[in-house]
């Protein structure tokens, strides 16, 4: 594809802002889904065995990712086409080659379902007589039918996805707020809070080398890293965020079916597109400024109840213990009804990303054909949404046996990690190259992308890093 694409692209009037009630989600969607990966599993992790040695990387990890999401965003607002639809406009191959790599990298995402059934097997321990590990897998491919069933019965898809994953932030953010108060993990707060200026103290234990790639992806993905990153263009785009309100939603069985439309359209250049976008552009940084600042208070939280509780211990929280580990952060508030409860809430924090996951791969799957191979639009995007479902649904089902919930997730992350270091460059030529000639002046970047261009530099030191640590560990 070339610039001429872009020309050829209808010309409308950018959609009114209906309040900033109805608009805002996307943001808490990214939010929730970011909980089942980073806050509960990584950064605990490195907390506990090491204590506040790396916890000053944690702020402007998650603030790294702002600018990444701002030119996503940006892209599908102003066109109502998705990232990857631009990405392929910018260059056919780079775009398959990107699409190919992301297919590879959710694989395993099963993995995150059976790691919130280790919450389900040990609040129940049920089916009695099972290992730890049948019943674990018993209950994560219960919570992958009941979600498949629920996105079936939908009306519009993503209106489900968002109101789950509304509840879940809600509850976690409440649950772990509460254990924060109690008195143990106030003691902790100040040094805690030192921590996050620097290094505090020599490092409690050696460094373990095998941890170099969990340390850089619990820094990577601290938000949402790798392909999940892109995620929240097709929330964006469904949400009918700007120009993405023209393009049609994937509804599910319980609603009437849309045209769901691949080619987007450009802003006219009129006084109601231009006062109408004005608003629209401070919607997309507040959104995302919504799932960055949630995230990152929700991963203090568990940081510092990793600290107080963990960490004094030597309790680590990885492998099929994830979730029952952390328990302990919510025991601290309630007691054993606590415990019980967080492992609910564990649950539905890993479970949901499956849920949040599996629906952006199909969407992803079905806007990549429906781009690339025009005559698979004799089938409507519904159809071939259900399509990559159903295979998504077999396929993360029978990885889901291959391993650990842990190692299989990190595996997910590290493919994943490859495609963040080309994001930064893919998005600058996309939105301040090829995009601009075809906007309204007032449509147009302003300022030249240093954050971006930051990004890219740190995730390139990162990649540097890490690979410098696998030598040395082989």
């Amino acid at each position: 594809m070339n610039n001429t694409d872009l020309h050829a692209l209808p010309r409308h009037t950018v959609p009114a802002f209906p309040g900033w009630w109805k608009a805002l989600g996307p943001g808490v969607v990214w939010m929730a889904l970011a909980q089942g990966s980073g806050e509960l599993i990584w950064w605990p992790y490195m907390i506990a065995k090491y204590g506040l040695t790396f916890l000053w990387l944690l702020v402007p990890a998650c603030l790294l990712q702002y600018p990444l999401n701002l030119e996503i965003g940006r892209y599908t607002l102003l066109t109502g086409e998705s990232i990857f639809h631009g990405f392929i406009r910018l260059h056919r191959g780079f775009g398959i080659f990107l699409w190919l790599l992301m297919t590879v990298s959710f694989l395993w995402f099963g993995a995150f379902a059976s790691a919130g059934g280790t919450a389900m097997a040990e609040l129940t321990h049920w089916p009695t007589g099972w290992t730890q590990r049948g019943q674990s897998l018993f209950w994560g491919y219960t919570s992958i039918a009941v979600f498949v069933s629920a996105i079936l019965a939908s009306g519009v898809v993503y209106t489900l996805i968002e109101r789950f994953m509304k509840l879940v932030a809600v509850v976690t953010v409440v649950g772990l707020l509460s254990a924060c108060l109690q008195s143990d993990v106030l003691k902790a707060l100040p040094e805690f809070s030192l921590g996050l200026l620097g290094p505090v103290g020599e490092m409690p234990r050696p460094w373990d080398s095998g941890d170099a790639s969990k340390l850089l992806t619990a820094i990577t993905f601290a938000g949402l890293g790798g392909f999940w990153i892109l995620f929240y263009s097709y929330w964006l785009r469904d949400k009918g965020a700007g120009m993405a309100g023209r393009v049609g939603r994937i509804t599910g069985l319980g609603g009437s079916e849309e045209a769901v439309l691949s080619d987007g359209f450009l802003p006219a250049d009129d006084a109601e597109s231009a006062k109408n976008w004005s608003t629209w552009r401070r919607f997309l940084s507040a959104d995302i400024l919504v799932g960055i600042i949630g995230n990152l208070l929700t991963t203090l939280m568990t940081c510092l109840l990793a600290y107080a509780l963990l960490f004094p211990k030597g309790l680590l929280p990885q492998e099929y213990e994830l979730a029952v580990v952390q328990s302990q952060f919510f025991a601290v508030s309630w007691g054993e009804i606590g415990r019980l409860l967080f492992l609910v809430v564990a649950a539905a924090f890993l479970t949901d990303t499956w849920l949040a996951t599996a629906d952006a791969v199909s969407r992803i799957q079905t806007d990549i054909i429906l781009t690339l191979f025009p005559s698979s639009r004799r089938l409507p995007a519904r159809r071939w949404y259900y399509i990559f479902l159903g295979l998504l649904t077999i396929i993360t089902s029978l990885t889901m046996q291959l391993d650990a919930p842990g190692p299989l997730i990190l595996t997910s992350a590290i493919i994943g990690f490859g495609g963040t270091i080309m994001f930064p460059v893919a998005l600058y030529l996309l939105n301040h190259k090829l995009l601009p000639p075809h906007l309204p002046a007032w449509a147009r970047p302003k300022g030249k992308p240093w954050l971006l261009g930051l990004s890219f530099v740190v995730y390139v030191l990162l990649a540097v890093l890490y690979l410098n640590a696998t030598l040395k560990l082989g």
